[in-house]
This record gives C-alpha cells, sequence and structure tokens, in this order.
C-alpha cells in the first residue's frame, strides 16, 4: 500500500526544473508548471499547439457553467455548476518554411522548463530541428500579474542557429476551447474586433451568460507584416519576423481578461470596461512588468518563507507549495473562494469544500491575513444562498454547500450534499480563528455573528433529541469520514456543533456588552429571541459525545465500535483508489476509515484534550485510516509529533511538501492538491513547530526531524511577526515587528519582543 514517489524533477531550492521532455509525464507537468493570480489561472500547457497527450486549461476564479440533474425527490439539488475551461489567451502557432512546430510530431533536442518561484514566471526552451536542417532556439516565457489581477504576459523569442530567414506566428484569443470534463466548448461570442490597436473579444457561456472579455497588444519590434484574422470563436494576428542567424528576435504579447457575471451589465458597458483595462495597463513594456512581478514575490518570500537546512528536496517541496498558496488566493478580489484544484485542472469541477476553512484558511491568517477575511466574505456573500437551501432540507436558518463555486450546492451526490452537515461548523470555526489570532472584532460584529446565527439556527433546527439517552445529536449524517454512510452521532459534527453554539453565544453577549446599539439592531433584523438562544445553550449542554470513558477514546459514531474489522494491510495495492476497484457500497461495511475524523476535533480543539487522550485515539484509529484522501497524513502526521512519535510523523510529512512533485498519487495530472498543499504547510508549523492557535495565546511544542539540521518559519499574530527558528538544540522565538506578545512554550508562558527567547529544545509527548 506504500506510496512511491515518480520523481523526474531536479532538487533545486527556488526552482522547479525539468530536463528533456516525456509526453508520458506532459499532462503531470502541465499541473505543476501551472500558473496563477488568484483572479485567472492557465496550466503549463503548450501554447503553440501540441498534438499529444494534453489538457488545455484556462481558467477563472467563480466563472462557471451548469448542468442538470434529474432529481426526484425534494432536497435533491437539481443543478450543479462548475468552473468552466475558457479562452486560450495564449494561443500561439509557428511556422518556417511551411513547416508548422508542434512536439508531438517534429524533432528537437535541449528541452527545459523552469518555475520560477523568486520571478513566478514559467520558461520553456528547446532547439527545434527543421525537416531540411536548419536548427531555431525557441523560448517560451508566460507569467500572470500579480499586481494586476487581469493582466497576463507572453515573450517569444526566436533564435536561428544555423539560417537566416523569417518565422510566421500566428497569435490570437480562442474561445472554442473544449471543457474536457464535459466533452464540449461552453462558448458563444458576442463581439470581436480591433479598436485602437486592441484586437478584442467578448465571449460568454451558453447557460449560464457568464462573460469574459479578452483583448491583446503585442510587441514585436521587428515584424515585417502584421495581419488581422478572424475565424469561429476566434480572432487574432498573423505577425511575420525576420530572423539573422545567431541573433534572437522576440515577441511579446499583453493580454487584458475582465470577467463578469452579472447579466444586468449590457454588452457594450462590458465592452468598454475591457478597452479601458487594456488602454491602461497594455502600453507598458515587457521587462517593466516582469521586474514588478519580481518585486511582488520578493516581498512574498521576505513575508513566508520556510527554510528547511539538511533537507533539499522538502526544502523545495515546501517553497512550491507558499508558491502556489499566494497564486491561488492572495485576497485581492474579495468574494472568491478556492477549489480543491485552485485553478489548475478540472478535477472537482473548480468546487469548493469545507477544506477551504480547515485546511486552506490557517495558512492565510498567518500570512495574508487579508486574504483570510477575504475568504469568510465569499461565505458571507453567499449566506442568501445558504439560508435557501437549508429550507430545501426542511430546516432553519443557513446550510452551506458541501461543494460550491457561487454559494449554491454543486455535489449532484446526496449522501454528501445531505448528509455531510460540517461545512457549517468549519465556516463557524474559521470565523472564531480568524477573530481570535487578527482580533478583528468589526469583521466578527458587522458580518461573522450574522453567519454564527443562522448556522445555529439550522444545527439547531437539523439536530433531534434521543429517545433512550435523552440526548442532542444528528441522525443519518456523514462525517469527514466518508466511509461511514447514514450514521447516528458523528463525533465530529456533534463536538464541533457544541462548540460552535457555545462560540455563538459568548460573541452575542460580548457583542451586547461591547456594542449594544449594533446588537440590537442586529437582533431585531434577525429576530433573534431569548428563547432561541436558550435552546441553543441546551442543545450544546446535552450534545451528545459518544466516548468510551473507560480508555479514553471517542467513538467515530453511534455503534462504530461494534462494526466488523478489517486489516487495511491485508488489502492489495492494485486494489487502490478504493472507489474504482469496490462497489461502492462495501467502502461502508467496516472500521475502515478514509481520512481522520476524531483525530481532526483533536487538531481543531487542540486545547481541550490530553496529550494522553490524543495518543490513545491515535493509537486506535491510525491503523483503522486508509488515507484515500490527501488531506489525511498531514494530520496524523501532527498529531503523531505531539504525541512522541517522530519517525511516524516523519513518515507521514515526508510526502506530503512533494504529494504534486512527485505524483505520488498518480493523479497530479488532473491538477495540483490545493488543499493538501495549504495542509504541508499545516504540518511543519503545526506539526514540527508545535504551535497550536486554538487558546488564548499561540502555544508552542517544537521538536525536529532526526534528519534535518533546523528549520524556521515566520507567522502574523494579531499585528505582530514572530519568526520561530529551530535547531537540534534549541528554539529561538522573536518579534520581527510589531508589538510584543505572550506565548507559551512547552507549558510556560514567556513575554516575546525583538530581543526574542531561546529555549532548549524539550523531548515532545513523553
Amino acid at each position: 500500500m506504500a506510496k512511491i514517489a515518480d520523481k523526474y524533477l531536479k532538487v533545486d531550492p527556488w526552482r522547479i526544473v525539468e530536463e528533456g521532455f516525456d509526453p508520458e509525464r506532459n499532462r503531470v507537468s502541465e499541473s505543476i508548471f501551472s500558473l496563477g493570480n488568484e483572479y485567472m489561472g492557465v496550466r503549463g500547457y503548450p501554447e503553440e499547439g501540441y498534438g499529444g497527450d494534453t489538457l488545455l486549461g484556462s481558467y477563472f476564479n467563480g466563472l462557471f457553467e451548469e448542468s442538470k440533474v434529474n432529481a426526484h425527490y425534494k432536497g435533491i439539488i437539481k443543478s450543479l455548476r462548475f468552473m468552466v475551461n475558457a479562452v486560450d489567451w495564449l494561443y500561439t502557432r509557428i511556422t518556417v518554411d511551411g513547416q508548422m512546430f508542434d512536439m508531438a510530431n517534429c524533432q528537437f533536442s535541449d528541452f527545459q522548463r523552469v518555475l520560477d518561484f523568486k520571478s513566478g514566471s514559467y520558461n520553456r526552451s528547446l532547439i527545434w530541428h527543421l525537416q531540411n536542417g536548419k536548427k531555431l532556439k525557441i523560448s517560451f516565457e508566460r507569467f500572470v500579474s500579480m499586481d494586476v489581477s487581469n493582466l497576463g504576459c507572453q515573450r517569444i523569442v526566436f533564435e536561428p542557429l544555423n539560417f537566416s530567414g523569417t518565422v510566421e506566428v500566428r497569435t490570437g484569443l480562442d474561445f472554442s476551447v473544449i471543457h474536457e470534463d464535459q466533452g464540449r466548448s461552453y462558448w458563444e461570442v458576442l463581439q470581436q474586433g480591433q479598436v485602437n490597436g486592441v484586437t478584442g473579444i467578448l465571449g460568454q457561456t451558453v447557460n449560464t451568460k457568464n462573460r469574459l472579455f479578452s483583448g491583446f497588444k503585442i510587441d514585436a519590434p521587428a515584424a515585417l507584416e502584421t495581419t488581422a484574422v478572424e475565424g469561429n470563436r476566434f480572432i487574432g494576428l498573423d505577425v511575420t519576423i525576420p530572423l539573422e542567424q545567431g541573433k534572437p528576435a522576440s515577441f511579446d504579447k499583453f493580454v487584458i481578461n475582465y470577467a463578469e457575471k452579472d447579466i444586468a451589465t449590457d454588452q457594450e458597458t462590458l465592452w468598454n470596461k475591457g478597452l479601458d483595462l487594456a488602454k491602461l495597463h497594455l502600453n507598458a513594456n515587457y521587462e517593466s512588468l516582469a521586474s514588478q512581478q519580481v518585486d511582488y514575490w520578493t516581498g512574498v518570500w521576505a513575508d513566508s518563507d520556510i527554510k528547511i537546512e539538511g533537507d533539499p528536496e522538502n526544502q523545495q517541496g515546501i517553497r512550491f507549495c507558499v508558491f502556489q498558496m499566494y497564486q491561488t488566493y492572495h485576497g485581492d478580489n474579495p468574494g472568491f473562494n478556492i477549489g480543491a484544484k485552485g485553478l489548475t485542472g478540472e478535477a472537482y469541477r473548480g468546487l469548493a469544500f469545507w477544506d477551504t476553512e480547515s485546511y486552506c484558511l490557517p495558512f492565510y491568517i498567518f500570512n495574508n491575513p487579508k486574504a483570510a477575511k477575504s475568504l469568510l466574505e465569499f461565505r458571507y456573500k453567499s449566506l442568501p444562498y445558504a439560508l435557501q437551501r437549508a429550507k430545501e432540507l426542511d430546516c432553519e436558518g443557513a446550510f452551506y454547500p458541501i461543494a460550491t463555486i457561487d454559494g449554491t450546492e454543486s455535489c449532484d451526490l446526496w449522501q454528501h450534499s445531505n448528509l455531510q452537515l460540517h461545512v457549517g461548523t468549519a465556516v463557524a470555526y474559521g470565523i472564531r480563528h480568524y477573530v481570535n489570532i487578527t482580533g478583528d472584532k468589526s469583521f466578527l460584529y458587522e458580518k461573522g455573528l450574522e453567519m454564527l446565527i443562522q448556522i445555529s439556527r439550522f444545527y439547531a433546527t437539523r439536530g433531534q433529541w434521543g429517545q433512550k439517552t435523552g440526548q442532542f445529536g444528528y441522525y443519518g449524517v456523514m462525517g469527514p469520514d466518508e466511509f461511514q454512510l447514514m450514521v447516528n452521532n458523528n463525533c465530529y459534527i456533534n463536538l464541533m456543533a457544541k462548540k460552535m453554539f457555545e462560540y455563538t453565544l459568548d460573541v452575542i453577549a460580548t457583542m451586547r456588552e461591547e456594542e449594544g446599539t449594533s446588537f440590537n439592531a442586529l437582533a431585531t433584523r434577525l429576530n433573534l429571541t431569548e428563547e432561541e438562544q436558550s435552546n441553543w445553550r441546551k442543545c450544546a449542554e446535552h450534545m451528545r459525545i459518544p466516548k468510551d470513558e473507560e480508555n479514553g477514546i471517542y467513538e467515530e459514531h453511534d455503534g462504530f465500535f461494534d462494526m466488523p474489522h478489517l486489516d487495511i494491510h491485508s488489502i492489495p495495492v492494485t486494489e487502490f483508489p478504493l472507489y474504482s476497484h469496490w462497489s461502492y457500497d462495501r467502502l461502508y461495511r467496516y472500521d475502515m476509515i478514509k481520512q481522520p475524523d476524531v483525530l481532526m476535533f483533536m487538531f481543531l480543539y487542540s486545547g481541550q484534550f490530553s496529550v494522553e487522550e490524543k495518543r490513545a485515539n491515535y493509537d486506535y484509529y491510525e491503523p483503522r485510516c486508509i488515507h484515500e484522501s490527501s488531506l489525511s497524513p498531514s494530520i496524523h502526521s501532527i498529531i503523531a509529533a505531539e504525541t512522541g512519535k517522530p519517525e511516524e510523523a516523519y513518515k507521514f510529512f515526508e510526502f506530503a511538501t512533494r504529494l504534486d512533485l512527485d505524483n505520488y498519487n498518480r493523479n497530479t495530472r488532473e491538477g495540483l492538491h490545493t488543499t493538501s498543499i495549504a495542509a504541508a504547510w499545516m504540518n511543519i508549523v503545526y506539526g514540527f513547530g508545535g504551535m497550536r492557535s486554538d487558546g488564548d495565546r499561540l502555544v508552542f511544542n517544537p521538536c525536529i526531524p532526526e534528519r534535518w539540521d533546523g528549520y524556521s518559519f515566520p507567522i502574523s499574530f494579531n499585528g505582530t511577526k514572530l519568526l520561530v527558528e529551530v535547531n537540534k538544540q534549541r528554539a529561538y522565538i522573536r518579534a520581527v515587528s510589531g508589538e510584543s506578545v505572550e506565548i507559551t512554550v512547552y507549558h510556560r508562558a514567556y513575554h516575546v519582543d525583538h530581543s526574542g527567547v531561546e529555549i532548549a529544545l524539550e523531548e515532545v509527548g513523553r
């Protein structure tokens, strides 16, 4: 069952480097070499067209299409929405002496591609061997601006090695891109043309009427001739460039993309908006824009770099993770969310899950609080959809979807969309965590509490009282462990709901005291009564939390301890993934679990449980966990580190940072595991750093893997930036900027300022 790395990339601390082209790995590389800036993303596909195995993917955050679902029962969704493959704004075709360049059909050598973390650029170079003996070196470079979300840039450099002549380049904007998951293009063109040097096109999705303007300018100083070209869902330019032996000739393309989902915006207004953005941003030169990109990433690494000494592979891996987290999201566009594959592929349909608040949000809270707030803004913006969804399930309040792109439920598997209740508790926990670390009470009082109240209403009406126990709980549910279907009193759901009720009541009390007038207005608007609050308190106090009091093990759900046992190590490796090789119902018959459930709430509310309790539950549940979720190993690694199991902690960690780089799950070709990438960050900070952030102050219990010489990571806490440095002997924690803070290290309180504190490393979990 061991997952084996597929290593083919060079180890480099600041770059991903692939030397030599392997068509069998091309899709994997297209995912790894993806670029994004939160607003738009492109896979690392060959822009010149490729006749081999490729996924030409160009995606825009929140831009979606939908398909209908045949629903026969109330509460089952009637349509699902998905991130739609959009315009190929990198479209290029290259011809020399009548021969068109295509890596699938041409001879070439010296292939290399590089993803540079310091410049945020993707570079690819090769030497094309033409049939007539001519050799042309071609270098491709692209980046999507981190400063201007709508801007993408492309540079192609031609260097003839043994001839002089011309190269014909067709460049354009293509809306005929196939959405592979659905096998068709979802775009129609409303308008196209050239205005004041801008070549533009306006596309519209067939069903949802989402619209996208794309416009470009080129800079090709040596061009002999430029001719406009229009086709079916395509507009572009044919450019002839003279080539002189041994001298490079460059071709630059600057593109503005502007998406609009509001159908109330008329076509002319949208077209002009796109042209205005093009006028504002398309007249800069490539060097200045590339320089701005370097400046942006220099700032990122100054704020968020994690350093590992003595482990080059994982040093590269964790920087790749941090790089992708900033590419995926950085808070410049409030109301966006993070899909499970980010903007790197079509798997999971571009939908966001509970992973956002549980796995991604901590990274942004401690590295980019603006982005963390923006993620929570998405949940507030989509609150009306959650209110409607609760009604569909015969409940009150807000029921947040298990999978969404715009706030509506887009999971067509009823057992997930109707039974997985834990998204709401994840949102509530995210609000609590964000406010606790940043101190942003204005968000809490203006938006957060409204969400908490509506989430509490849902959990109060979805829960029921047991006949024999007289306790409150949830029946017919599915928790984070998706191998246990239609169970009663899932321990994770019940405990998280209990904590959510308690937190909501605490915030109500605090706001009533601190902002009485504003609270009264909110309570009146939401018709919040004392009777309702009393009911929530009663639900929390009598919540059923299944547990064996003798051994301290929490029961994942009622009856779990009595389920048939299966030795997961007896399953042949050829039967993985189980979803593809086992009948669906067979998954639910055993005490085998897919991913941490009990261990998950022990991580989130770490301070509520002793190390002994965590160890007992880890020892019971880890042998039953099959790790069919990429989110699973990191939580096991964190708990293993805390409970004094360093070898197990490292075993679970060692492929976390390189899950995609080394294609451990053999599915990187579908897109990056974005939320798992966030979990890799948690694995270092919460795992080896021993940080816990669920209490009133930050707690650290650092340890160090035997193979490392040292490591360091920065975090932001309530306006103060802390730097944590650990070596074989000591931990050194200091405030790099901001005010001094109180922290706890190895159960002792410390006052940390700019001079820092130095603490001898202790054995953890013993």
